[in-house]
């Protein structure tokens, strides 16, 4: 029989396909093993008025035999895994919902069957090799008619899942290291996940040797799995460790340990100390480290559901500790406050009063006042006949365009220019920065800081009043604790508003601050104002150094001029001296020279 003919029919003219007869003897088919993929193909269309058998087309799969259960040696015979047809027509869904389930691949030919229904069924070859994860050299057999692609190659995400599925199960022999991605839970409409969803799209993903991907990224087996033989890829949820039994993710449980090695203090002393608010056993850092390690809700209910507690490991005993303190994780967190309140509102107070020493030494100070002032008469000056001229003020930010302007030898800024005319005019001036000892360490205050630090505190000691007030119901065990908390809030509500006042004279003192200078506290801010003014202050005393530096190097080179100048008087004069001397010594010799020579004698007549 050539592979395109039509089955021949039953003996019987009332014989109906199983798929097509609803008889409840028929039982399930058998669960496939893991190895295949489950197919299902559409059941051919069936007119309702003529059901019989020569309407169902040519080359389509054969249909499975009715289960007989006294016809052991039919209901024996394994199923034949059929090839994927094209999906079935959705308004014929009685028929097209029944899944067909593929059975494993055929066993030897056994003589002593002699069904002529099931015997004339062709052979059908078994899967492709490509698929199972074996050779692939040799090809596919041609699909049959209707279906596009090879056998083989499902499209759709369906056979994506299966697939990787099945490639886990083959290669089950080794763990594969995981990327650690994070998935895209919603495929956005025009996305490029949503094109990968598409049926064609999803065709084009190229094969994997999974071979060759466990011999390039298996996971390292640990040597105890080695040895024992264990082929597990994975830790499970009741793992051994030194004959103790681990509830604990592994990275966890040894993070936790290390962190109570480090403590240093038995599981029952460390819950005493937490209830006893006891900062001299516990310092902040370990206390955090206690909060990251407290016990999940599911890390809770495991351990609540384990039989034996004795047998559980180090991690596991200190979260059943943590476990019999109510809200453990909040009580931590309340412990943690109280030992960093003191120094939080020490810091706090502190960059507080230099915001607020700044802002008073600024507004106060007469020499700041007179050097604004003395800086609109040069700007007016200097506009004199122009729209910027006649000014009645400056913004702020206008101190820094002074360095700006040069000169026309572009040897000297207005800057240089001010810092003469106040060196010559009014040097009391010049010492301004003086007045200012708080600017420059309060421009590294943020008041946004400041405000995230005040309700940070402000919402701590709510959360220490509400744990207060619900540990009170937790009977004995939160007695020490509602007492020390007691008594740390008597203080500790009385410091917070002291604190609110001053928090609140510093915001009015900042505003204040930006409107001395006419401007409007939103757009100019503390900070805006404090950084001017200090890059002002520091161009102002550089400028005022560069002038004192050009002073002292014109008094040098006048002084070497004077000194040039004294030495060529004093070689005049000494140059006229040894003149004086020579002409002196010239007419002694002369004198001399006059006296020894002979005298000549008169005539006589």
């Amino acid at each position: 029989m050539t592979p395109n003919a039509p089955l021949p029919l039953p003996p019987s003219s009332s014989y109906q396909p199983s798929f097509l007869v609803k008889n409840t003897n028929v039982s399930t088919p058998p669960t496939p093993p893991p190895c295949f993929l489950p197919i299902s193909f559409a059941a051919p269309h069936i007119h309702p008025k003529n059901s019989s058998i020569s309407s169902i087309p040519p080359r389509t799969p054969p249909p499975f035999p009715p289960h007989n259960p006294q016809n052991s040696s039919i209901s024996s015979i394994p199923l034949v895994p059929t090839k994927p047809l094209p999906p079935s027509n959705p308004q014929n869904s009685s028929i097209s919902s029944i899944p067909l389930v593929p059975p494993p691949p055929l066993p030897p030919h056994n003589s002593s069957f002699h069904n002529p229904i099931i015997s004339s069924i062709p052979a059908v070859p078994p899967p492709p090799s490509s698929l199972m994860g074996l050779d692939s050299s040799s090809g596919p057999p041609p699909p049959p008619t209707g279906i596009n692609g090879p056998i083989g190659v499902l499209k759709g995400r369906s056979f994506a899942r299966s697939t990787s599925n099945r490639c886990m199960q083959l290669s089950g022999k080794r763990t594969l290291k995981p990327l650690h991605w994070v998935k895209v839970t919603r495929a956005m409409q025009g996305s490029l996940w949503a094109e990968t969803q598409k049926f064609d799209e999803a065709s084009k993903a190229p094969e994997f040797d999974m071979l060759e991907l466990e011999s390039l990224f298996s996971a390292a087996v640990p040597n105890s799995e080695r040895g024992s033989g264990d082929k597990s890829c994975g830790r499970s949820a009741l793992g051994q460790k030194g004959g103790r039994v681990q509830l604990i993710d592994l990275r966890r449980a040894n993070n936790c340990e290390i962190m109570l090695t480090k403590v240093k203090i038995p599981l029952t002393d460390l819950l005493s100390s937490v209830l006893a608010l006891d900062d001299s056993v516990l310092d902040v850092d370990q206390v955090d480290n206690l909060i990251k390690f407290c016990p999940t809700k599911e890390e809770m209910d495991l351990l609540k559901n384990f039989g034996d507690k004795e047998s559980l490991g180090k991690c596991e005993q200190y979260f059943l500790e943590l476990m019999k303190v109510p809200r453990v994780e909040s009580k931590l967190r309340v412990f943690s406050f109280k030992i960093q309140f003191r120094s939080q509102v020490s810091e706090l107070s502190g960059n507080l009063n230099i915001v607020n020493s700044a802002a008073h030494e600024i507004r106060n100070s007469v020499r700041l006042k007179r050097i604004m002032q003395t800086i609109l008469s040069l700007g007016n000056a200097l506009n004199q006949g122009t729209a910027r001229g006649s000014a009645i003020g400056f913004r702020l930010d206008s101190l820094l365009k002074l360095t700006e302007t040069r000169s026309r030898n572009n040897k000297m800024t207005l800057m240089h220019y001010l810092c003469k005319v106040l060196a010559e005019k009014l040097p009391e001036l010049l010492s301004f920065p003086k007045d200012l000892v708080s600017l420059e360490v309060s421009s590294k205050i943020q008041l946004k800081t400041l405000a995230e630090e005040m309700q940070a505190i402000s919402k701590g000691l709510e959360k220490v009043e509400q744990e207060l007030t619900a540990s009170e119901n937790d009977g004995p065990i939160s007695d020490t604790f509602c007492k020390t908390l007691k008594e740390f809030l008597v203080g500790a509500e009385a410091e917070v508003r002291a604190l609110t006042s001053l928090y609140s004279n510093v915001g009015r003192n900042a505003d204040a601050l930006a409107l001395y200078f006419g401007e409007d506290p939103a757009r100019c801010p503390f900070e805006q104002v404090i950084g001017t003014l200090l890059n002002f202050v520091r161009l102002f005393i550089r400028a005022h150094e560069e002038n004192c530096k050009l002073l002292e190097l014109e008094k040098k080179r006048q002084q070497k001029e004077e000194e040039k100048n004294c030495k060529l008087i004093e070689l005049e004069k000494k140059r006229q001296q040894k003149e004086e001397e020579n002409e002196k010594k010239l007419n002694a010799a002369k004198m001399e020279a006059e006296a020894h020579s002979p005298s000549k004698k008169p005539k006589n007549n």
